[in-house]
């Protein structure tokens, strides 16, 4: 499947990816080339209703693309913070109506050597660099719970980069939602401690 085929099957594409992700070609791409309406959902979110930004953002007609972090809380809530913000019930529930709204999401990919460089030119400091590993691994599982409500599907950075990969290029692997294999409970990344008595 490449861009084009994508952008005519669906409404709305949700795009995520881990911190160091280039997310703004194949967002510009589909607002240049498939008249996708681009939206930026905040990177803070509300404390007590932290996926409303989302469910406003779902509610404008058109073609609509949205540069979101909502998967990203699911990942680095718990790998920074020892808890999301998000719950689980409330990520199912936006994908329920994302998939309602024919859309999908896109996450996109690229190796962690290139993201503990472009993390590492940005400042970041030494101690940052190995979560990078546990966030593409938690990304991977949480699309994949995800996907149990909405399809999912992956683009890999790369071919965004090289000589010659326009729009038309792009290409996109297969939604992995599938209800007729069970998948493997999703575990928090970080570890847990043996509370106090």
């Amino acid at each position: 499947m490449n861009l084009h085929q994508l952008a005519a099957k669906r409404r709305t594409l949700v795009v995520e990816g881990c911190d160091g992700v280039i997310r703004d070609r194949l967002l510009g791409s589909l607002a240049e080339h498939h008249g996708y309406a681009v939206s930026r959902a905040p990177r803070e979110l509300p404390h007590l209703d932290p996926v409303r930004p989302y469910r406003d953002v779902l509610q404008q007609g058109g073609a609509l693309a949205v540069d979101a972090h909502l998967v990203g809380e699911l990942v680095y809530g718990p790998l920074r913070r020892g808890h999301s913000r998000v719950t689980w019930i409330q990520a199912f529930d936006f994908a329920d109506a994302l998939a309602e709204r024919h859309g999908a999401l896109v996450h996109v990919r690229a190796p962690v050597t290139v993201l503990e460089d472009r993390l590492a030119a940005r400042g970041g400091p030494a101690a940052d660099l190995p979560e990078i590993a546990a966030a593409v691994a938690a990304f991977e599982s949480v699309l994949r719970t995800l996907a149990q409500h909405v399809p999912v599907v992956t683009v890999d950075e790369t071919p965004l980069t090289g000589p010659g990969s326009g729009p038309s290029d792009l290409s996109v692997a297969l939604p992995v939602s599938s209800l007729a294999r069970r998948l493997p409970r999703i575990r928090s990344p970080v570890p847990l401690f043996a509370q106090p008595h």
